[in-house]
């Protein structure tokens, strides 16, 4: 099978499509818009990391147009630029001397071989070279050889459950035994915080978060009771809100950060579906399942290079289920690491095809497109997997719905499980275990109520969004955390 890969700085435009569709995330298109604006030339321009020229070119156009919509979308690419190089702030030789606390006589010519080969991402800007800000931790992710020059060799973190696990055993058994795909219900009470940092916002002036909240979803998350906020007033957003919120407000306080909060009860399930592919048919695309099998720009395209990927995989097969399964593979078959922003990049399928790694929601982007391609529903979820005993980490996953048995789970991320037993082995595949919970059911939906700036993350709501009169809070200007405990169930 053909492997695509570019090197990492190389021009992902999407061209108009794009700018189209940050158009409509941002506030809607005017009729009025083509092809031809400056915008699109924009977006090009920065991801081929042109940056003076972008700027250049975006100045000119603000000062001449009148169009809001464009305008925004302009100023959007502005703070596009800002956020790559908080991404990518890294030199040569501060990648080197971090690589060097694990490789004490790592040479020049090993690192560049290394970074050539794209394991160690990084970006050609106006002419300057710079390197991701995780690309030293995730070399050791990608490269066996790296991982191999190790001094203190010592195991990545990462979720029990990404392993063959008793609960994966003790979920199947469960929904054979009771012939029902949800199972083993838990209680959880849930805190999620989000803290802005002292000084971020000047004294007295209104600071809005909104922090992530789950909607009922019959069979896997159901009865969800807010328990309390800090501040005590809020707004919930309503159960119809495919990336739900809580809003709150406060004013900030010299010296002192400014914390939001909110506490909740849910009853969480796990689930699993055992497909018989003998019994799978085409599905039906009925209105409702439309939207699941059609584009959705910028990060569902189906481009030339995709569908060349995808005649790849799966060749001459017609079954729905076998098509899924030999995309998940090739899917899973992409190596983990740690993403830049998803706000930073024109096409996240399509990055995730190219890039050489992807992390869980550029994975399960990519999925998802490629199964639309094949006239298989697919669907967005995304928010927080924890576990029996500490770990807890944002994750994205997905939904693909199969004839005759409906939505199913899946997750690519943590793929096929080591496992002798088929059914544990494709356990995420029409499976998901009891420990996490979904905020959102589809990605790059509005919040409600609605920001007045660019948000954090145009495409996931997992960490919270925030901002003031003044602009949008982003990362390095807040904290978030999650914490959860299992309640009895009454």
């Amino acid at each position: 099978m053909v492997r695509f890969r570019v090197a990492a700085n190389a021009n992902r435009s999407c061209g108009y499509p794009y700018v189209l569709a940050i158009l409509l995330l941002l506030g809607g298109a005017s009729s009025a818009f083509a092809a031809t604006t400056p915008t699109a030339g924009v977006v090009a321009m920065i991801d081929a990391g042109q940056f003076e020229a972008a700027t250049a070119t975006i100045d000119r156009a603000l000062a001449t147009s009148t169009d809001p919509a464009e305008r925004r979308a302009l100023q959007f690419q502005r703070e596009r630029m800002r956020r790559i190089l908080l991404d990518f702030d890294l030199s040569a030789d501060e990648v080197q001397a971090q690589l060097r606390k694990q490789i004490p006589d790592l040479t020049d010519r090993e690192f560049e071989g290394w970074a050539a080969r794209g394991y160690v991402e990084r970006r050609v800007i106006d002419g300057r070279t710079l390197y991701f800000h995780r690309a030293a931790g995730n070399l050791f992710r990608l490269s066996e050889e790296a991982r191999a020059r190790r001094a203190n060799p010592r195991p990545f973190s990462a979720s029990p459950l990404e392993s063959t696990n008793p609960h994966h055993r003790n979920v199947i058994e469960a929904a054979l035994a009771t012939r029902t795909s949800s199972v083993l219900p838990q209680r959880v009470r849930i805190t999620q915080s989000l803290t802005v940092k002292a000084g971020a916002v000047p004294a007295g002036e209104a600071v809005k978060a909104w922090l992530p909240y789950p909607r009922a979803i019959p069979g896997q998350q159901e009865d969800i009771r807010l328990v309390a906020s800090e501040p005590a007033t809020h707004e919930v957003a309503p159960d119809s809100a495919l990336q739900r919120t809580v809003f709150m407000q406060q004013p900030a306080v010299a010296g002192e950060p400014t914390k939001f909060s909110i506490t909740y009860e849910v009853t969480i399930y796990a689930r699993y579906q055992p497909v018989d592919a003998g019994k799978v048919l085409p599905a039906k695309i009925t209105p409702e399942l439309a939207p699941y099998v059609s584009e959705r720009l910028p990060h569902i395209a189906f481009t030339e290079q995709l569908r060349l990927f995808s005649k790849q995989v799966v060749g001459d097969e017609k079954n729905p289920w076998r098509i899924a399964q030999k995309l998940y593979a090739a899917v899973d078959a992409i190596p983990w690491a740690g993403a830049r922003e998803y706000s930073t990049i024109s096409n996240i399928s399509e990055h995730a095809l190219h890039a050489g790694h992807a992390d869980c929601g550029q994975q399960t982007l990519l999925l998802m497109t490629l199964l639309r391609m094949n006239g298989i529903p697919a669907r967005w979820q995304s928010g927080m997997m924890f576990s029996p005993g500490s770990y807890w980490n944002l994750h994205d996953w997905g939904q693909l719905y199969i004839a005759p048995y409906g939505w199913m789970p899946m997750d690519v991320t943590f793929g096929r499980l080591a496992s002798p037993d088929p059914h544990v082995a494709g356990f995420y595949l029409g499976g998901l275990d009891g420990y996490r919970i979904a905020f959102n059911d589809d990605y790059g939906r509005a919040l409600t109520p609605a920001k007045v700036h660019f948000r954090s993350d145009t495409v996931d709501n997992q960490r919270g969004e925030a901002e003031w009169r003044g602009g949008n809070l982003y990362y390095n200007q807040f904290d978030y955390d999650f914490t959860w405990r299992f309640l009895p169930r009454q």
